[in-house]
């Protein structure tokens, strides 16, 4: 995490020496409820120095159903950054759509919490819950006019300094590249010779780091909602110090190309949707309208421009959400204004989420920049643009520096091809930037999935599913380039 306008050590063989001197963790499997093992791996806080201070990491497994035509461990990383892989194994491992009874015969289902996240050497901002509730509740999602920005940038800048004072040297070992060597060696501690991987969402982007260090230790890697991958990490040119992270990768363009499709099926004959009846386009600018002029509450919750268009923001990576929030939507149609509490914050995953993305990518550093492209890019994509300028102000700030992150290159040849998966309508990581991801490797493959919303863990193809965990038994790229999905949002 070094200043983003200093130049990281480019890594220029498959790993650095000290990572071939490093001793496999021993890990011993214990039952932990519904199938599930737990357990423990020790590896250093410093790759670099291999024989100095160790952290834990937590790791869960579902074991194979069919231990004998097991092949070997599935590892899962389920994006973020930030999300503890321990609680959404648990919560998501037997999830047919994403995991097949077929896939989980054959291979132990492996996740664990990455360094700095859940209850792996957790970054650590705040004395207490209660503290960091208030806090961040204090920060609004972004600001929506520019009159709040100075105040929004001086909450992020005392974020950052509570950060530092909390966790010190954590911040300067979290980034990708170290997890990266930490899952390599996790790789080992199961007895894989080479690694088996389903990587979704931020999850592809350590897949993409783990392939270029260890090129020859890839069996088969599914990436899974992708990003573009030099885009994420420095930028292409010059935008790593000028252009907002997700405004040079272009996501606005994705939201508003997936919530037009949300419109648009909304609006469809037949469609189970709420929100429905007229111009559905100008009654979403006319709630945007009323909601930004007077907040209004429902038992939903209280929306204000900038909470109402990060509700549907949000929601539009889950298909499976679409009615419900339909429903909401029309619930603030309806609604008289007035005012309540916010939700409480209970996580650690912001502090996690900030701790990595902002070691892993090149930022601009000037606030200037950001108020900037807010106004430009209100213009450009109205709701979606500005929102997505400020979505990771933190890492303007951001003191922390991982001398070991990973800034390419990116098109090592692999010693198996790698399968990309994305859906047509992304709001999160959108398909123009999985195909560019997809491009900047050496050997790769691309399955289009026709539906909408963020990665197989929301947008449910049974077609995707068995296309996928063909490829994981096999490592052999699959013929087949599109997949339907199973069920329409508003069916």
């Amino acid at each position: 995490m070094k200043s983003l306008l200093l130049t990281a050590a480019l890594l220029i063989g498959p790993a650095p020496a000290a990572v071939a001197t490093e001793q496999a963790p021993v890990l011993s499997w214990q039952d932990c409820q519904d199938g599930f093992q737990c357990s423990t791996a020790k590896v250093p806080l410093d790759h670099d120095q291999p024989s100095g201070a160790k952290i834990d990491l937590a790791l869960i497994r579902l074991p194979a159903t069919d231990p004998a035509k097991r092949i070997g461990s599935l590892f899962v990383n389920f994006g973020g950054p930030g999300a503890s892989g321990v609680d959404r194994l648990r919560a998501r491992g037997k999830w047919e759509w994403l995991f097949s009874s077929e896939l989980r015969a054959r291979f132990d289902v492996v996740s664990w919490d990455p360094r700095g996240i859940g209850r792996s050497a957790t970054v650590r901002c705040f004395d207490s819950v209660e503290e960091q509730q208030q806090f961040l509740n204090s920060i609004p999602v972004y600001p929506d006019t520019a009159a709040e920005e100075p105040a929004f940038y001086d909450g992020y800048r005392e974020f950052v300094r509570r950060c530092e004072e909390k966790s010190g040297d954590l911040l300067d070992h979290v980034s990708s590249a170290n997890t990266a060597r930490d899952l390599d060696l996790l790789r080992k501690a199961v007895g894989d010779k080479k690694l088996t991987y389903h990587g979704i969402s931020y999850g592809t982007h350590l897949g993409a780091i783990y392939a270029n260090m260890f090129p020859d230790k890839v069996r088969a890697l599914a990436f899974d909602g992708a990003l573009d991958f030099i885009g994420n990490a420095t930028g292409h040119g010059d935008q790593g110090t000028t252009v907002p992270l997700d405004t040079r990768q272009d996501v606005p363009r994705g939201v508003a190309e997936t919530f037009e499709k949300f419109l648009k099926l909304c609006a469809a004959p037949g469609a189970n949707c709420a929100f429905a009846g007229g111009d559905l386009k100008q009654k979403w600018a006319d709630l945007v309208a009323r909601v930004t002029a007077s907040p209004v509450t429902t038992p939903d919750g209280r929306f204000d421009r900038v909470s109402l268009i990060s509700l549907v923001w949000d929601a539009l990576a889950q298909p499976d959400t679409w009615q419900d929030t339909a429903r909401v939507l029309q619930g603030v149609w309806e609604a008289p204004a007035s005012l309540t509490a916010s939700a409480d914050y209970v996580t650690n995953r912001f502090e996690g989420f900030n701790a990595v993305q902002c070691s892993d990518s090149n930022f601009p550093r000037d606030p200037a920049v950001y108020s900037k492209y807010g106004r430009s890019e209100d213009q450009r994509v109205p709701y979606w643009g500005r929102a997505v300028v400020f979505d990771m102000m933190a890492c303007a700030f951001w003191q922390g520096r991982d001398d070991d992150r990973y800034t390419g290159p990116w098109n090592r040849r692999t010693s198996a091809p790698i399968l990309f998966i994305n859906s047509r309508f992304d709001p999160s990581t959108p398909l123009h930037g999985a195909r560019d991801g997809a491009a900047e490797m050496a050997r790769t493959g691309f399955l289009t999935v026709e539906g909408y919303g963020h990665t197989s863990m929301y947008v449910r193809s049974a077609c995707a599913e068995k296309v996928k965990r063909e490829y994981l038994f096999t490592g052999v790229l699959p013929a087949q380039k599109t997949c339907g999905i199973d069920k329409a949002p508003f069916a």
